[in-house]
């Protein structure tokens, strides 16, 4: 691994006025990225990547299961308040170093020349898995979606309406996915102004959705309820509460994922060592605020939690469509899971997101707060002498969700209710380093320099 030295004695910070291009040059690369997003355009991005209505809308259900109103409003805070925590020691390291290979470099740069290339490797790893399993979740999700869309423009679930089989379903999956690439292969102008139009459609939408749902319901269910109501009838066979309570917490966590893509962006971004940071703090914290409002507009409609999970319903279990249904007397013809065994399998998946790109989130935090602790240097936004502090509660919170999310999510636990999060990512992990032992080791090098191009 190639890079520069650091640009200024350990300890004091980096100067502000440093240009974007020299400050990179500092850290090894030479400007390649055209620069023309703004804060704004990069908060839009990581705003529209946690995106409250995808997140909340796909584990409704979760929420609503485990835990119900009071999981969902009060531990939404719980999730946040501990995220803002690791968004703010996050956004202390991409102050220090705004490149776009974001948590993947600060892991080389904060763990030592020693172990540099391993920690970057685990760290890539991991950071591209939870990815691919965030993606492969987000975009199934609507790939249903699309698919009842379809229902209902024919007829409906009762009215002979086309059904599509799981096949057309995966078909759909697959042409979103094809989609997301042709759009990400245009200019970054272009992205930008489809992230700003994207970040307002996604606003709007909560606060349409946030007021209207409550106001032509029918029936509302009161404050009370909605605060302190703690739902512990459900068919997972779990009777703890604190055991139900965490498992709720998913819906919340899953949610706060993504917003180390204002770090990905940096080098394309102006004033990229304080625009980045605040990218990345204020998508969480602004999406803190929009999403409880959203949750307390949806679930001010909820009366019976029994029936709304149901796959009686209208909606065929589907909770929060059915509350839509019922508010504004629509059908909706949301296909019902199929067995336990499909809703443990989309559950493991969200935690397979969530638990990996978390991982990623913990590791050069917990470098920085360790093995770089006496020579770590803070660029323009930095947390002081709280910045330990901070990081130490960051990875502790990671390090406990992982174990929580790793949990059976039903008992008895069999082949087709078993949580395949720590299968998952223990194989995920002894396959990283496997490869690091026995092949990686020998050739990789970690971020290398683009300087002599």
């Amino acid at each position: 691994m190639t890079w520069n030295k650091p640009p200024a004695a350990a300890g004091v910070a980096v100067d502000a006025s440093v240009s974007d291009d020299a400050r990179l040059r500092e850290l090894g690369y030479k400007q390649e990225l055209k620069r023309h997003l703004s804060v704004l355009s990069n908060f839009c991005i990581s705003f529209n990547i946690l995106s409250v209505l995808t997140g909340v809308t796909t584990l409704y259900n979760t929420g609503l299961t485990f835990g119900g109103p009071a999981t969902m409003t009060l531990g939404w805070f719980v999730a946040g308040a501990f995220t803002m925590a690791v968004g703010l020691s996050m956004a202390e390291i991409c102050s220090a170093f705004p490149t776009s290979g974001g948590l993947y470099y600060w892991s080389a740069r904060l763990s030592g020349h020693r172990w540099a290339p391993f920690a970057s490797w685990i760290t890539g790893w991991f950071n591209i898995v939870g990815q691919w399993a965030g993606i492969a979740s987000i975009n199934f999700s609507l790939a249903q979606l699309i698919q009842v869309i379809i229902l209902l423009s024919t007829g409906g679930n009762n009215g002979g309406g086309y059904l599509a089989s799981k096949y057309v379903v995966i078909a759909i999956h697959a042409g979103i996915l094809l989609s997301h690439a042709i759009i990400n292969s245009f200019s970054i102008s272009v992205l930008s102004s489809i992230g700003n139009f994207a970040a307002a459609w996604n606003m709007l939408g909560v606060f349409a959705l946030m007021f209207a749902v409550p106001i032509v319901a029918t029936e509302r269910a009161s404050a009370k309820f909605v605060l302190t109501h703690f739902n512990t009838n459900n068919s997972a066979g779990i009777h703890s509460n604190f055991y139900i309570f965490v498992l709720g917490l998913l819906m919340s966590q899953y949610t706060f994922t993504g917003y180390d893509a204002s770090a990905h962006m940096t080098e394309e971004t102006k004033n990229a060592d304080w625009n980045g940071p605040v990218g990345i703090i204020s998508a969480i914290g602004i999406s803190l605020v929009v999403g409880w409002g959203y949750l307390l507009g949806i679930t001010f409609a909820v009366k019976d939690i029994p029936y709304l999970l149901s796959t009686d319903n209208d909606a065929g279990g589907y909770a929060i469509a059915e509350v839509f249904y019922l508010a504004f007397k629509s059908r909706y013809g949301f296909l019902p899971m199929q067995s336990l065994g499909s809703l443990v399998a989309f559950q493991a998946m969200a935690s397979v997101s969530t638990t990996a790109l978390c991982i990623t989130y913990a590791l050069p935090t917990l470098f920085r707060i360790t093995l770089a602790r006496n020579c770590f240097v803070p660029g323009p936004f930095n947390l002081g002498r709280y910045g330990v502090l901070v990081g130490w509660i960051a990875v502790i919170w990671i390090a406990t969700i992982t174990v929580l999310f790793s949990l059976p999510v039903s008992y008895p636990v069999s082949k087709n209710t078993l949580n395949y999060t720590p299968v998952a990512v223990g194989g995920l992990f002894t396959l990283v380093v496997s490869s690091w032992i026995l092949s990686a080791r020998q050739w990789f090098k970690g971020p290398v320099t683009n300087l002599g191009a």
